[in-house]
């Protein structure tokens, strides 16, 4: 494998020392390792992946020098835009080096999230004219394809994409991490909401832990998941689902358990909300000023004002809480309210080693969840129903 510190100096001697992307699971050593030793502001975590290819396009325009961008190969989607119509050598002919981690590498086993992306990671490179190399886990090897890299960035003035496969790098724990102190983590607000919620409810919830963590809740209760939609994959577009749910089932009171990470990157979609302003729109942001599920990178999320960013956006109600009892209380609050409401909640980044992932498939979810939709009753389900609409 290869060591964080003598990567990043390569990519120093190469005269590469600015950095931005969205952090990603299979990059996390690397990724920690730049926010411990670069500069702060020669690192930046973006809101999205297309919004890094912009910002190193402008630090070239203004230095001169490459920049490296990180991102999963999911996020290739939001970098696509500006790769081709900016970065472009038939555009602007912007030099960057990408680095792409590779989730759902054909042969690996993988969520399904992953598993088209991981297919076609390489294709859509080839498709936009990217020229690439996979990543060897051997420094000597990785040093030398750093240099080709560079060397055709700078003769092509073109990007160049590092595609890095699951332990390419050795670990590095995060070592400036900020340290909070709030009464509850993640896992911990879930419950407390889903206690609160009437049966006939509907949840959507964001990627990674948010969704992994309410299935196994369900699973504890003994309940059915059929209330939930597990967004597994399509970060920042969990509200957006919720918000088509609402629109079309007005009598009905529609849950948006969303994240801080996911919520920056799409912050567009509280401006539609609240135009469209489904009074059975409740909106709530478990805020741990981290990308939990990859890595804990830090988001701006403590540094920005979610209510006062909703409020302006046209929610009809806002609030913001910490400790448990006012944390009940909103939520109580949040229930009968109209909306467009949102809650934000602040908690602690972290999860249980052992949390598990869903064990029924997508399309299961899918099938029993519109089930749900049509019926007026929220009577429970259990895994067997589930499993009978999917045969």
């Amino acid at each position: 494998m290869i060591n964080c510190k003598e990567f990043y100096d390569k990519l120093n001697e190469k005269g590469i020392d600015f950095f931005a992307g969205v952090p990603d699971s299979l990059l996390k050593d690397f990724c920690a390792y730049i926010t411990d030793n670069a500069k702060t502001e020669n690192h930046i975590i973006t809101a999205n992946e297309g919004g890094a290819i912009a910002l190193a396009t402008g630090y070239y325009l203004a230095t001169g020098k490459m920049v490296l961008v990180y991102m999963q190969n999911s996020g290739q989607g939001n970098a696509v835009n500006p790769l081709i119509s900016l970065a472009d050598s038939d555009v602007y002919s912007i030099p960057l080096l990408m680095m792409v981690g590779w989730r759902g590498e054909p042969g690996k086993k993988d969520e399904p999230q992953h598993k088209k992306q991981g297919k076609i990671t390489l294709a859509l490179l080839e498709t936009m004219g990217i020229e690439y190399a996979i990543l060897p886990d051997d420094m000597e090897e990785a040093a030398k394809i750093i240099d080709c890299a560079v060397t055709y960035m700078a003769e092509n003035n073109a990007p160049y994409a590092l595609i890095i496969k699951k332990g390419t790098f050795e670990s590095y724990s995060l070592k400036t991490e900020l340290e909070t102190f709030y009464d509850l983590n993640r896992e911990q607000a879930i419950k407390l909401i889903l206690d609160q919620l009437n049966p006939n409810d509907i949840v959507i919830s964001t990627t990674g832990k948010t969704s992994r963590e309410l299935f196994e809740y369900r699973e504890e209760s003994k309940q059915g998941h059929e209330k939930d939609f597990l967004t597994v994959g399509s970060m920042g577009h969990a509200s957006q689902i919720a918000l088509g749910i609402a629109l079309s089932k007005p009598d009905r009171q529609v849950y948006c358990f969303d994240g801080d990470g996911a919520v920056i990157m799409h912050t567009g979609s509280l401006a539609i909300i609240g135009s469209k302003a489904p009074k059975n729109f409740k909106h709530v942001v478990f805020n741990n000023g981290a990308h939990d599920s990859v890595g804990g990178q830090p988001t701006v999320g403590f540094e920005v004002d979610f209510p006062a960013i909703a409020q302006a956006c046209g929610y009809q109600n806002v609030k913001s809480a910490e400790k448990i009892e006012d944390i009940k209380e909103k939520i109580q609050l949040l229930k009968t309210c109209e909306g467009p409401a949102l809650l934000e909640i602040k908690i602690n980044k972290g999860a249980r080693k052992d949390l598990g992932r869903p064990t029924t498939t997508p399309k299961d979810n899918k099938k029993a969840f519109m089930e749900f939709l049509k019926r007026q009753g929220g009577e429970k389900w259990n895994r067997r129903n589930i499993l009978e609409m999917a045969e």
